[in-house]
């Protein structure tokens, strides 16, 4: 049983135990009237149109009570929104891109302001506050034009809030889209969040959102002694999970320094599964921009630990690899990468690069090697492909590196992860909030 540290306010903390233990291992059955803003999540499965998801954000009714009076920080970016009944009526759902996004949602920090609740600062992660710096660009601390509020950097040196940054402050809501893949550091972001308001006796509320790529758990095991901020637990590279369930879990697990636990409380959905196929409406970051490349993200991010380009400086970032080094003869498509929204120093920037083009491939439910074992295979002078220690903070291990070295094949590396995985879905089993 977890041990809540003590909490400023013993009503709320009573609160927030009641509404945490609400839905646990199970569902969230649907109740319209908890709805303030309206559902509005397109989901598919088998090719029909079934009930629409209903993200943490939108079910004010569950949290606004919890918020009021308080000083609030929040972690937030430009995937932190709540959305209009009518947003998927003006989707071209060829493109799978929002008509009008002013009309569809409105931001959580907005809505929040609109109903009194005191939002004293803002926490932004990579990419920033409105998510447009580049990947691994230092994030500078400013104000944000709309709102005035305050906006501190959680990434470059200062990864984690400081005491001082909390100070003041009575709860600290933690609200971002993730892909569900180990190196996209927003539940590395959501790691720090977490320990600094454990340190510092504040509550933290999390809004869930749907896993993208949440259908399957596969990749190699993150090992402790490759701990970065590109992985930051023992975890395969895709773990299966909403950004909900792994907060329960670095709780659960005592993942924090010195075995710390927050007092957590994880605002639920409703009619979400984990093998629903969900499409994100807004970028969760400058170089993810459709279902495409997310669904290919965690084979071909990958690639961010080589010098291979993996699509950034192009339009279809992570729906292409290639480099000036490939053999020409085996990959006949080609491309030039450029500096861009996302990408203002790509790899081979204004180089012809030779590879392939994934557009139009069926995303694989499951960590792909083919592509990463075809470009190895096919580079004359291997010395240029692999950067180590990046490679090596990406993959978790240094194993991968050596077996596609070695020549193995897909399914001989494959093998090597299971008994891992196994464990972990045992461990994860504990944690999960929806079917």
């Amino acid at each position: 049983m977890i041990k809540f540290m003590s909490f400023k306010n013993t009503f709320l903390l009573s609160f927030f135990m009641v509404i945490s233990c609400v839905g646990k291992n199970m569902p969230h059955k649907n109740n319209s009237k908890n709805m303030q803003v309206g559902d509005s999540i397109r989901v598919k499965e088998n090719d029909s149109v079934v009930k629409p998801v209903v993200v943490g954000a939108n079910r004010t009714a569950a949290y606004l009570t919890l918020l009021k009076d308080k000083k609030v920080g929040i972690v937030a970016n430009q995937t932190s929104i709540i959305f209009n009944n009518d947003f998927y009526r003006q989707i071209d759902s060829s493109q799978n891109q929002p008509g009008n996004p002013d009309k569809n949602y409105v931001h959580i920090v907005d809505s929040l302001l609109s109903h009194g609740i005191d939002i004293q600062k803002v926490f932004a992660p990579e990419h920033g506050f409105r998510g447009n710096a580049d990947a691994g660009e230092e994030v500078a601390d400013g104000k944000d034009k709309k709102t005035g509020l305050p906006v501190i950097s959680l990434y470059g040196k200062n990864k984690k809030p400081a005491n001082e940054q909390l100070s003041g402050l009575d709860v600290v809501v933690f609200d971002i889209q993730d892909v569900g893949v180990r190196f996209y550091t927003y539940i590395s972001t959501l790691h720090y969040v977490m320990e600094a308001c454990a340190e510092n006796n504040i509550p933290v509320l999390v809004f869930d959102r749907p896993n993208p790529n949440g259908n399957y758990i596969d990749g190699p095991t993150m090992e402790k002694e490759h701990r970065s901020f590109l992985g930051m637990h023992t975890i395969p590279l895709v773990h299966g999970m909403t950004i909900g369930e792994y907060a329960r879990m670095i709780n659960g697990e005592k993942w924090l320094k010195d075995s710390l636990q927050c007092v957590l409380n994880v605002i639920i959905m409703d009619n979400y599964h984990h093998n629903l196929s969900y499409s994100l409406p807004v970028r969760p970051s400058p170089n993810l921009p459709n279902d495409q490349a997310i669904n290919l993200y965690p084979g071909l991010g990958l690639f961010e630990g080589t010098n291979i380009n993996a699509g950034r400086g192009t339009e279809f970032q992570f729906q292409r690899y290639g480099a000036p080094f490939l053999n020409k003869e085996v990959f006949k498509f080609t491309y030039t990468p450029v500096s861009n929204f996302g990408a203002k120093s790509p790899k081979h920037k204004d180089k012809l690069c030779y590879g392939e083009d994934l557009r139009n491939v069926t995303p694989p439910q499951k960590v792909s090697l083919e592509w990463i074992i075809k470009a190895y295979k096919n580079c004359a002078d291997k010395s240029l492909f692999f950067n180590t220690d990046s490679f090596t903070k990406h993959a978790g291990t240094e194993k991968l590196q050596r077996q596609i070295e070695q020549g193995l094949t897909e399914e001989e590396i494959r093998a090597t992860w299971q008994q891992d995985i196994e464990n972990f879905k045992a461990t994860r089993e504990k944690y999960l909030l929806y079917n």
